[in-house]
């Protein structure tokens, strides 16, 4: 398969399986291990592109099912594809909607054939199959497209799982033979649930199928952290060192940390905005609920030396920007947290690139357990 897209790795950690590098992709490098800002519409919400890079976000990801059901992979086609449409100029990857067969299980019916969704916008019905999965992505042009896949949630009947596992294996055969662009990677995924046998059945029959990269998905669908773990040293040892190493949908701080030191190059999840839009900060010192009322005459910012323009006003501002539910009080803890996230990965980078990288992560989960005024739940 001639790649558009080339993983170097540049060192792998002496102690751990954390690796950086550079992934290359026709819109330009990206420094790995990457999060990606979820920009599900073709827009990261509430944050300007502007604001985006100024961030340190080197690649963000757009979803297949919503672009297609508005505007239409037509329209952004028409208007130049989904760069020039969101004015995004750096590396996208789009998900298949894979994941929307779990979200909106309400609404779908899935077949042998594909998935036949009834919109949440207006009720029409979407036929999703392999082939148009693949097609709705080459029209939108991303730079990494991913195959479609059968996501159930955990944990699940062992019988559910492993059909869904090898309906996602003959769904990646097909979406293989479907796929023309020779400018768009193509990501195979990795399901079979938290059963570690099935998890390196499906990994080893991708790998035959030899794709640009491969995502494990169908994790942070109810799992606990302890099996995540699990599946992710099951499954990494079996992809190929030269490929990127996606985990879908993860997650807080502490599991990306996790995942890093376990072999994973990149990541998205809608946490950072989502929490941002919730009035809650992440930093060092762990979680800041904004809407406290401790923090009503905090002139401190949420964190001393983020650079990021939330970092600029003080703790009581920020919060009275949320009681007075101003839009500006979601847009600029969004942007702090996207802002941490980036600097997060680029610390992480750092340290395995220093040979530090498990010191690294000890350190920070350390200070995530114990600064924080209050216990985090999302540190393991």
């Amino acid at each position: 398969m001639i790649a558009p897209v080339r993983l170097e790795v540049h060192r792998v950690d002496r102690r751990t399986a954390a690796r950086c590098g550079t992934f290359h992709t026709p819109h330009g490098p990206v420094e790995t291990p990457a999060f990606m800002p979820v920009g599900t519409q073709g827009t990261v919400k509430g944050v300007t592109v502007e604001q985006l890079r100024a961030t340190g976000a080197q690649i963000i990801l757009a979803n297949t099912y919503h672009l297609t059901l508005r505007p239409g992979e037509d329209v952004v086609a028409d208007l130049g594809g989904l760069h020039a449409f969101s004015g995004w100029t750096g590396p996208i990857l789009t998900d298949s909607g894979g994941f929307q067969l779990f979200s909106l299980a309400e609404n779908v019916k899935v077949t042998e054939e594909g998935a036949t969704f009834r919109s949440h916008i207006d009720g029409r019905s979407l036929a999703l199959s392999p082939e148009r999965a693949i097609a709705i992505q080459e029209a939108l042009g991303s730079d990494v497209a991913m195959v479609l896949d059968h996501v159930v949630p955990l944990p699940a009947p062992s019988d559910l799982v492993e059909d869904a596992m090898q309906r996602t294996l003959r769904w990646a055969h097909r979406s293989r033979q479907a796929a023309r662009r020779a400018d768009q990677a193509l990501f195979g995924i990795v399901q079979g649930g938290l059963d570690p046998a099935l998890r390196v059945e499906c990994a080893r029959a991708l790998v035959e199928l030899d794709f640009h990269g491969y995502a494990i998905g169908g994790l942070s669908v109810g799992e606990t952290v302890l099996d995540r773990h699990a599946v992710l040293e099951a499954t990494l040892p079996e992809l190929p060192t030269d490929r990127p190493r996606y985990l879908m949908g993860v997650g807080t701080p502490a599991d990306l940390l996790q995942a890093i030191g376990r072999g994973v190059d990149l990541f998205d999840c809608v946490m950072p905005t989502r929490n941002g839009r919730n009035a809650m900060a992440f930093t060092d010192a762990g979680v800041l609920r904004l809407r406290n009322l401790s923090l009503s005459r905090d002139a401190r910012p949420l964190e001393s030396g983020c650079p990021c323009p939330a970092c600029q006003h003080s703790r009581g501002y920020l919060r009275h920007l949320f009681t007075a539910r101003e839009m500006l009080g979601p847009i600029l803890l969004s942007i702090h947290n996207l802002t941490y996230y980036q600097r997060l990965l680029s610390e992480a980078r750092q340290a395995i690139a220093a040979d530090e990288f498990e010191g690294f992560r000890a350190r920070k989960l350390e200070s995530w357990r114990t600064l924080g005024g209050e216990p985090q739940a999302w540190v393991p």
